[in-house]
């Protein structure tokens, strides 16, 4: 007597666990709830931002910028996804070149965002423990449990009342509303450029070519193949070879006359 009574004694508790087992599984396998979600935006904020700069250096797929208040901004790895609309036609990397201005325009659109999500639920109040929890019975026949929120507002024949109001049997209806702000911040980019200017014209009255005359070398002399004279050309006159020669005679004559006048002393 005493085997067979603790026999059905386990037999009843591995039965009630067993069912305890799959009403749990059931509960939680199984969620009647509706969900709606609305989104309402507001009034769109846009913010423009312009920079301008001009490439001094580039190569490969790097490039300097001088910015429009003079700093210098190193860009490296510049994909050739960026592109700047020049003259009608998009430049790349591959193609900038140094004296290029570029602009490039940002629009910054702000929106903020709410999104409303109302869950509703309906059903019969199998069993309450309030203000915790309750299991309703679903319109599939199936039991779901539902932790209750604080402040939860249940609807019974038209009325509302809170978790401690609710009687098995019931029927109910629970709705819970949650609003989130979002803010959607989108960007588009406008890139323009222009291509450095071309070099300056020469001036009207400038030529384009000037003549380059060399100096005319001067003559340079050279020795004659011709023989000398045979005179001597007449450099001199005679006159005073004959004064030389007057004097001459007139020494002799006095150098006689002395010599005569001793003989005769």
């Amino acid at each position: 007597m005493m085997r067979s009574t603790r026999f059905a004694s386990k037999t009843l508790i591995a039965l009630l666990c067993g069912g305890a087992l799959c009403l749990a599984l059931s509960f939680s396998a199984v969620a009647q709830v509706n969900t709606e979600k609305t989104v309402s935006h507001g009034p769109a904020v846009k913010d423009v931002t312009i920079e301008r700069g001009e490439i001094v250096y580039v190569s490969g797929h790097s490039v300097i910028i001088k910015m429009e208040d003079g700093t210098m901004r190193h860009f490296d790895n510049v994909p050739e996804s960026v592109t700047f609309m020049v003259d009608g036609k998009p430049v790349n990397i591959n193609n900038a070149k140094v004296g290029m201005k570029l602009e490039k325009e940002v629009v910054k659109t702000t929106t903020p965002k709410v999104v409303t999500t109302v869950e509703t639920v309906s059903g019969k109040v199998w069993a309450v423990q309030a203000p915790n929890w309750v299991i309703l019975t679903m319109d599939n026949g199936q039991n779901q449990k539902f932790t209750i929120p604080k402040d939860q507002v249940f609807t019974v024949n038209g009325k509302q009342t809170d978790a401690f109001g609710l009687k098995k049997g019931m029927v109910v209806n629970a709705q819970k509303v949650t609003e989130v702000p979002e803010t959607v911040v989108a960007q588009e980019y406008k890139r323009t450029g222009k291509m450095p200017p071309p070099p300056p014209a020469p001036a009207a009255n400038t030529p384009v070519l000037v003549v380059y005359s060399a100096p005319t070398p001067a003559p340079v002399e050279t020795a004659s193949n011709e023989p000398a004279p045979s005179k001597l050309p007449k450099t001199a006159s005679d006159l005073p070879l004959l004064v030389l020669l007057g004097l001459l005679l007139c020494a002799v004559s006095l150098t006689s006359r002395t010599v005569r006048r001793k003989t005769v002393w």
